[in-house]
């Protein structure tokens, strides 16, 4: 079964874009890009950031 993360980076592959290129036109550190991809844990911060706009998390809500 294909994960969220790789269906990611073969769209990405697909299209024609680097992870290092994604991640420096978006504001990220390509590491860190690759570390979300990879299967790092995205609860806060950074990571959970780059996991929001890569589409594997939903937009944070307000009400809190």
């Amino acid at each position: 079964m294909i994960t969220p993360e790789e269906r990611i980076k073969r769209k990405m592959q697909d299209d024609g874009v680097s992870i290092a290129d994604w991640a420096k036109s978006n504001g990220f550190k390509p590491h860190s890009v690759y570390a979300v991809l990879g299967g790092r844990k995205c609860i806060r911060g950074q990571s959970h950031l780059i996991a929001v706009r890569l589409g594997l998390k939903p937009e944070p809500s307000r009400d809190v």
